[in-house]
């Protein structure tokens, strides 16, 4: 029986319980959530899985070695103990990243440099020669996170962030990221049993992660490579295996649609979705979302509007008023989900959220909305007290 061990995948805040959703459908175990992180423990063809079919992950991490340390001193010495030519050679060019939560070690940079020297000199010391560092480009990338005198180091199965999904080689202003997409979709409930609409798509990532989601298939599909085929124990027939994975297939019987009022748009969202091979499954048009009025009946809306950075207040305001009336004429059967860091300008939207989620869009905080558009949704009506 394969051994199994310890994993830890990592997030976006407010994604922590769909990617745990996520962790047991593929038959993860021992499951745990903590903030931007979800722990679970697997065996070698898990891990793959994870890389290849996780939507909601960033990264895939093997915890390998953990220890307390009080003082940096203490710090390299302990790293320095580990094998390190147990899981690299010389050649391989490695990168340090580093997440520090700690009164004892409060500068993440030169714990990581001090990491590195542990292991550079590990090697100097037991083969005459130090493999070479490499942060845009290693083959090799291993993770510190320490949390007081708790340190713990592990490897990067995943290699360049999984949000990186390979078939965005164009975007517009201001892309959502891949996972946040996938995981705005997800926290939606939407399961592909009715028509799907962003009627603002920009690059098309939400119109493409609604297509992977409709259709049952693995965002890794499209990766050229993982941080786990640098190591010592990769399994190539494994690695296929995972790959040739059918299981997650479905036939999808309804539209997904996207449109954008910028032609520069739609033409890098019509690019990205021929890359993911969606181009006959998705239909976007160069239209302004006041334009368009949705076939009538059950859907969901999930989109990205303007958050207003170059715009007036008066103006982000108005085109947000306007969404909502938008809203109230053509999307009766709908539910809308809308994320937004602008929190003014979302009130002039005029309709009451049925439910608002947390999220962070990079380092922004945002929320994302729903809005159930039931017949006769009508605008908030501000009640006056009575004198």
């Amino acid at each position: 029986m394969a051994e199994k061990f310890e994993m830890i995948a990592k997030t976006h805040q407010g994604l922590e319980g769909v990617l745990a959703d996520e962790l047991r459908a593929i038959g993860a175990e021992d499951i745990n959530l903590t903030p931007k992180t979800v722990s679970f423990t697997g065996d070698q063809e898990m891990m793959y899985k994870a890389n290849i079919q996780l939507r909601t992950a960033l990264r895939i991490l093997k915890p390998i070695y953990t220890f307390k340390a009080r003082t940096e001193d203490e710090f390299y010495g302990q790293a320095k103990k580990y094998d390190w030519l147990g899981v690299m050679n010389v050649t391989q060019k490695f990168a340090v990243d580093s997440v520090i939560n700690s009164e004892v070690f409060n500068h993440s940079r030169y714990v990581a440099l001090k990491l590195k020297d542990a292991i550079a000199d590990q090697f100097r010391e037991k083969t005459g020669k130090r493999p070479f560092v490499d942060p845009k480009n290693p083959q090799i990338r291993i993770h510190i996170n320490i949390c007081e005198d708790d340190c713990t180091i592990s490897l990067d199965s995943s290699g360049e962030s999984l949000h990186r999904r390979g078939y965005r080689l164009a975007q517009d202003s201001s892309p959502i990221n891949e996972v946040l997409a996938a995981g705005m979709i997800l926290l939606s409930g939407w399961d592909g049993n009715s028509d799907f609409i962003d009627p603002m798509c920009g690059s098309g990532t939400i119109l493409i992660e609604a297509g992977l989601i409709a259709h049952g298939i693995p965002p890794g599909l499209f990766r050229k490579h993982f941080g786990f085929e640098n190591w010592f124990d990769f399994d190539e027939t494994l690695l296929q295996q995972a790959y040739n994975d059918e299981s997650m297939e479905r036939e999808f019987n309804h539209s997904i649609i996207g449109s954008d009022i910028s032609k520069r748009a739609v033409e890098i969202s019509t690019e990205n979705i021929r890359n993911a091979g969606l181009q006959k499954k998705i239909e976007v048009k160069i239209r302004s979302i006041f334009d368009f009025k949705p076939l009538n009946g059950k859907g969901i809306v999930i989109t990205n509007p303007p958050y207003g950075d170059n715009l007036k207040k008066e103006q982000i305001e108005s085109f947000y008023n306007q969404l909502g009336d938008c809203f109230k004429q053509h999307y009766t059967g709908y539910d809308i989900w809308l994320i937004s860091n602008n929190f003014d300008a979302i009130k002039s939207i005029g309709l009451r959220p049925s439910k608002s989620i947390q999220l962070a869009n990079g380092a922004m905080d945002c929320k994302l909305y729903r809005y159930s558009m039931y017949q006769g949704a009508q605008k908030e009506k501000v009640i006056k007290p009575k004198v």
